[in-house]
C-alpha cells in the first residue's frame, strides 16, 4: 500500500482522505487491486490505497483513464459489483468499507 498522494491525470485524490489516518493491510485493499487489474487493459497504472477514520476504512482505486469505463462499467454496474463484493468480503469485520474509483 502507498502512503502517498495518487495522482490521475494531474488530479490530487488528498482530498479524499482528508481526515484518515494509514491502516494496517487487511486483505481487503488486494481483493480490489486483483479484481481491477482483471478488469483493465493496463493491469501497471492499477493503484489502490486505503486510510482508516474510526471504524471506517476509505478505498481509493485509481486506473488509467482509458480503463475507467471497464472499471465502472454501464450504469455503473461494474463498480456497485465491486462495492458488494467488498461488503461481502468484510462481513465479519466491524469495520465499513467504501471504495471510491478515480
Amino acid at each position: 500500500m502507498e502512503d502517498n498522494i495518487i495522482k490521475n491525470d494531474g488530479m490530487d485524490v488528498a482530498a479524499a482522505f482528508e481526515g484518515y489516518t494509514p491502516c494496517e493491510n487487511d486483505g481487503i485493499a488486494e481483493l480490489v487491486d486483483y479484481i481491477a487489474r482483471n478488469l483493465v487493459d493496463d493491469a501497471d497504472s492499477v493503484k489502490v490505497a486505503s486510510k482508516k477514520k474510526d471504524d471506517n476504512v476509505l478505498i481509493v482505486l485509481t486506473v488509467a483513464k482509458e480503463d475507467m469505463g471497464k472499471v465502472i462499467g454501464k450504469q455503473g454496474r461494474i463498480a456497485k459489483a465491486i462495492r458488494t463484493v467488498v461488503r461481502a468480503a468484510s462481513v465479519k469485520s466491524d469495520v465499513k468499507y467504501s471504495v471510491e474509483i478515480i
